[in-house]
């Protein structure tokens, strides 16, 4: 796979975007689908890449064709002691964290700590993940999210899905509303501090990857008839990816493709729903998240890592 279309701006950046050159980025689930293809446009752009990933043989035959100074380093977002492990070992100055990696289930899975496996592993890892490397993150933390957000009804007092009928694809929106929750209460705590780090999420559009690989559901979904028809290719995906670590953006932007009710196509800033804006939600996801996690209050940086 070749650097992805309509993204030259990152090897020659245009007015309005961020050159990539000599900056290390740190991308999760970066060895297929819309993290290989971003990887692939930054490591073009001259970035150096800390590959975040569960097959550390996939990530290293990525490095390998890659080229450069790249980093694999083994990571499981479903299992808190393996993102503990993976911070420790992760010592120097990360200009970009982008939270990738994601999972979706149609029957009801448990993390290694017994978590609802799409709200553990989207949500839950990546906020650990993100405020044990915060002090050494100098630019952005970029999370994506999915426009799958708005069909979120979440319930604070059963975020693990132990008192409510299963659904696959509630949890997995749950999980996407939490992903934008917490970029709106990390750019808050980020703006308190006084930190130049910016938080920004990203919804890639209708994109055929394996993640819509279900061997556990029964029936045919609306997204098997839409993929074939609708979905675009990993490349085209990671284009409002790219955007929102590149671009000249506002704090907490939420990128998206242009058409298609932002489904496919280019990139820009787009809306979120009512609940995504919520500050009151986001704060109290935060909190709980914490509790979860095991995790003390985390206290961004006033400046960033030299």
């Amino acid at each position: 796979m070749g650097l992805p279309r309509n993204t030259a701006h990152l090897s020659a950046p245009a007015e309005g975007h961020r050159s990539m050159s000599g900056r290390t980025v740190l991308i999760t689930g970066a060895t297929g689908g819309i993290g290989r293809a971003t990887a692939i446009a930054l490591a073009a752009a001259g970035a150096r890449l800390i590959f975040a990933v569960r097959d550390t043989a996939k990530g290293a035959a990525l490095a390998d064709q890659l080229g450069g100074k790249h980093v694999v380093r083994a990571l499981d977002l479903s299992d808190l002691a393996s993102v503990r492990r993976f911070a420790q070992n992760t010592n120097e100055p990360i200009d970009t964290l982008v939270n990738n990696a994601g999972v979706a289930s149609s029957t009801l899975q448990r993390t290694n700590d017994g978590f609802e496996l799409q709200f553990g592993t989207n949500h839950l890892g990546h906020f650990l993940l993100t405020t044990l490397l915060l002090p050494q993150i100098t630019a952005r933390v970029v999370t994506v999210a999915s426009q799958a957000e708005r069909a979120s009804r979440i319930d604070l007092e059963d975020l693990n899905w132990d008192h409510r009928e299963f659904r696959g694809g509630r949890a997995y929106a749950d999980s996407k509303l939490a992903n934008l929750l917490f970029t709106a209460e990390l750019d808050r705590r980020l703006r308190d501090a006084g930190s130049p780090v910016q938080a920004m999420a990203a919804h890639p559009g209708l994109v055929v990857t394996a993640i819509y690989d279900d061997p556990q559901r029964r029936r045919r979904s609306v997204w098997d008839r839409l993929l074939p028809l609708a979905g675009q290719q990993p490349d085209q995906g990671a284009l409002p990816v790219l955007l929102a670590i590149t671009g000249d953006l506002p704090d907490a932007a939420f990128t998206g493709p242009r058409h298609l009710m932002h489904m496919r196509g280019g990139a820009q800033v787009i809306g979120r729903s009512a609940r995504a804006k919520d500050l009151e939600l986001a704060r109290r996801l935060w909190t709980a998240s914490e509790q979860m996690a095991g995790q003390g209050a985390a206290t961004p940086p006033t400046a960033p890592v030299q």
